[in-house]
């Protein structure tokens, strides 16, 4: 194909067949905008941008949270065998019932206590 077919072939392109990677990239923009939107609303009537201790209003009383040292975790690493397995369930049944204890509806659902954010006690 010489240069002057090529001229020829473009030319013969409607408009749209032009600049449809200018049009891709400008939907693409659009719809991270859009989904960006959709998540930012999302963070915003769910109640996590309260407890999201890294933004700027939060700076006065970062130093105040306390970090717990209660939590009993489950290895990450080693053998499964009956014994780890319920030891896991035991762990699991514990905080389900702590979790599913909350009256969801109820007005301190998002109370320090009920998020187990509260002062340690020791």
């Amino acid at each position: 194909m010489t240069e002057d077919q090529l001229i020829a072939d473009a030319r013969g392109l409607s408009p749209w067949q032009r600049h449809r990677f200018i049009v891709l990239i400008g939907v693409t923009i659009v719809i991270a905008l859009f989904l960006v939107g959709v998540a930012l609303a999302l963070y915003a009537s769910s109640g996590a941008a309260q407890l999201d201790l890294s933004r700027p209003g939060y700076v006065s009383v970062r130093d105040k949270a306390v970090q717990s040292d209660d939590f009993e975790g489950f290895p990450t690493s080693g053998p499964i065998d009956k014994d780890t397995i319920k030891q896991f369930r035991s762990l699991y049944e514990k905080q389900s019932k702590e979790a599913t204890n909350v009256d969801s509806f109820g007005g301190d659902v998002m109370s320090d206590k009920a998020l187990s954010i509260d002062t340690p006690s020791k």
